[in-house]
């Protein structure tokens, strides 16, 4: 894998207003808009919520038209069910599969506050898809060069993950 191609890792929610570059700085300062109006990876202090923004929002990244849809002009993020479809046309369902499919999806790692982990090791791709209101979770695609399969879970709107954008 190409270590440049491991692209930006964004927070569940946010747009592309700098906080994704895996060089920006943090903040313990959450958010009290769905735009912080600044480029830091806001690090969440709401535990066990693990989310940027002060106020649950389940309508960020909902559609070609979600307040703060990440992607170009008339694309948006995958739900789980289209990731699901994605992952069922690969030649296997592990980490290699992910990477000889058509999307080349590499071993990005993840950042979890100040510190990018797991590069060239596992890779989660967020979905639009939304989960447990209470911890404020959404959905996502992970695998691992060490495991065996391709998975969705969930994880905290705080940590900073790939993403992949799908032409609506």
């Amino acid at each position: 894998e190409d270590s440049l191609s491991y692209g930006a890792l964004f927070q569940w929610g946010r747009f592309a207003d700098g906080h994704q570059c895996r060089n920006s700085e943090t903040t313990f300062t959450l958010s009290s808009t769905a735009t912080p109006g600044n480029d830091s990876f806001i690090i969440s202090t709401l535990i066990p919520v693990y989310d940027w923004l002060i106020s649950v929002n389940n309508n960020l990244w909902q559609g070609v038209n979600g307040m703060n849809n990440p992607c170009p002009n008339g694309y948006r993020l995958p739900t789980n069910a289209e990731w699901e479809a994605e992952r069922l046309s690969w030649s296997e369902l592990t980490s290699s599969g992910a990477f000889d499919s058509p999307l080349r999806l590499t071993h990005a790692g993840q950042r979890s506050g100040s510190n990018i982990i797991g590069i060239n090791q596992y890779a989660r791709y967020w979905s639009s898809t939304t989960s447990n209101q209470v911890y404020r979770d959404s959905g996502y695609l992970g695998f691992a060069i060490s495991g065996a399969g391709v998975d969705f879970t969930i994880g905290g709107r705080s940590s900073g993950f790939s993403v992949r954008c799908i032409r609506n």
